[in-house]
This record gives structure tokens, C-alpha cells and sequence, in this order.
């Protein structure tokens, strides 16, 4: 009986230890590839006819020398491309803090992500390892994206009535100018539909004396690792309040991209890297 109970443990061991190696070598290479599209529709009713059908494509937190190469930028351009957006939003984190890229990866990266193609425009904030990279600044000086630091963009599609844009700066890192980023309330007659971009999904109670639609964020990940019935195992600081990917916020919808690399633990669990496109609805 002895020998029986001590088999039977080495065997659960084994079967353990088998199971927890193929999670992990599943999390790290097949949970990390490939990128989705995730479509949510916007419907709203504060702008005119000329705005249905109107795409944006969000992504975040690219992380690019965590589990990120030049290949799968490539992938993540022309992903992006496919949706045919009319805009094109990042919310922060394209280099990984704790990679230093080479020149050659430098000049390869501006390459690809200068093939990025909207029909209007290429808008972006900063994130918080974005701070910590001498890269990022170099990069994004070549980059004909418009980075939205504590200010706004007046985005029209064939209406003169526009959407806009206000780009909040890095919550943890950065120095977040509320007032000024809102600034276009002093300038406006009237209520415009406007879409806050910020790294942090947290951000968001710091801007609740504001009105605005629609919060677009990254950061959290979604957690990264996400256990069945569970959800998220965790979530950095900026996101420990909003982590999951969509939120009712009083009268703002709140979405947070999952990103595309990864920070800390190069691995993904039920959580594949993704791009969330928005498909506007106005009737």
C-alpha cells in the first residue's frame, strides 16, 4: 500500500509538472502570436449622417523588445491597414523600458510604422514607458503622428461639425494639464461628441468633472495572464480600478486595448495580442 500511495503521488507530480510546462510554453509562444481585431460598435446620436460607418482602429502598448520583433510590427501594420480606418489611435507604450534598441532596429521601426495608412489622421499618446526610453523620443520625431499631449484635435468627416480628440499625458510619469487639454470648451458653442485618449484607464476619475463620450486606453493589458471564471490575475497601477475591456463610466463608454507585447512576464494566457477597431453608428 505504502509503495502504491508513493507511485500514485510521483505520478500526479509528473502530470503537474507536465501540465504547468505546457501553460507556460503555450502563454509564451502561441499566446503571445498572432493579432486580432476586436470591432465595437459606437452608436450615438450627437453626430450627423456624414459619421455612420465612421472607423477608428486603436492599438496600445506594442512593447516592442518584449515579445515584439520587427516582424510582428510588420503584421500589426498591415492588420491595421486592412480595417481601411479613417483614424488611427495609440494610447502609449511603444518601446519596452528595459530594451535598448539597436540603430538598424530604430530605422526599422520608423520604416513600418510610417506605413501605417488612416484617411484622415494618425493621433497618439504617451505612456509610461515611454518616459523611461531615450528611443521613444527619437522615434516618434519621425513619425507624422500627431501626439496629443495634454491638448486637442478637431476631427472632421465630411460634416463641419467634428469629433474631438483630447490626449491626456501619462498619469504615473507624465504631468496631466486637465484644464488645458479641455481647453476647447472656452472656444465651442454648444456640446461636440469627444473621445479622451489616455494611457491609464484609472485616468478617468481624474477627468470626471468633464463631459466627454468615449475613453479610449491600454496599460492594464487586460491583466495579461487571465485565468477562465477569474478573469485578470493582475493589473499594474493605473489600471487596478478599470482593467477589463469595456466600461460604463456615468455617461462616458470607457474601452481599454489589451496591447500587443508584453511587460514583466513575456507571457499571454487567454488574452492574445489585439487591436480593437470602433464602428460608428448615428442612426
Amino acid at each position: 500500500m505504502e509503495k502504491e500511495k508513493i507511485f500514485k503521488i510521483i505520478k500526479i507530480s509528473i502530470i503537474t509538472i507536465i501540465t504547468i510546462t505546457l501553460i507556460i510554453l503555450y502563454a509564451r509562444y502561441i499566446g503571445t502570436s498572432g493579432i486580432h481585431v476586436k470591432e465595437y460598435p459606437i452608436k450615438t446620436s450627437y453626430l450627423p449622417t456624414s459619421y455612420d460607418g465612421f472607423k477608428i482602429v486603436h492599438f496600445s502598448d506594442l512593447h516592442y523588445g518584449s515579445t515584439v520583433s520587427i516582424k510582428e510590427v510588420k503584421k500589426l501594420v498591415n492588420k491595421i491597414n486592412e480595417q481601411n480606418p479613417d483614424l488611427v489611435v495609440f494610447t502609449g507604450d511603444l518601446i519596452d523600458q528595459d530594451y535598448s534598441l539597436s540603430e538598424e532596429e530604430r530605422e526599422k521601426i520608423i520604416k513600418e510604422l510610417g506605413k501605417l495608412d488612416a484617411n484622415i489622421e494618425i493621433l497618439a499618446v504617451i505612456g509610461n514607458h515611454d518616459y523611461k526610453t531615450d528611443d521613444f523620443t527619437i522615434i516618434s520625431e519621425f513619425l507624422e503622428w500627431n501626439f496629443l499631449d495634454n491638448t486637442y484635435e478637431y476631427v472632421y468627416n465630411k460634416s463641419e461639425i467634428p469629433i474631438v480628440f483630447v490626449g491626456l499625458d501619462d498619469l504615473m510619469l507624465g504631468d496631466p494639464d486637465y484644464n488645458n487639454a479641455f481647453s476647447y470648451l472656452n472656444e465651442i458653442d454648444g456640446d461636440y461628441y469627444t473621445v479622451v485618449l489616455g494611457h491609464e484607464p484609472d485616468q478617468i476619475d481624474e477627468i470626471s468633472n468633464y463631459d466627454f463620450n468615449l475613453f479610449l486606453s491600454g496599460h492594464s493589458h487586460l491583466g495579461q495572464v487571465r485565468v477562465p471564471l477569474i478573469g485578470a490575475v493582475y493589473t499594474p497601477k493605473g489600471s487596478k480600478k478599470y482593467y477589463d475591456e469595456h466600461y460604463k463610466v456615468k455617461n462616458a463608454e470607457l474601452y481599454i486595448n489589451n496591447g500587443i507585447g508584453t511587460s514583466i512576464l513575456k507571457l499571454r494566457l487567454f488574452n492574445r495580442p489585439s487591436i480593437n477597431l470602433y464602428r460608428f453608428y448615428t442612426n
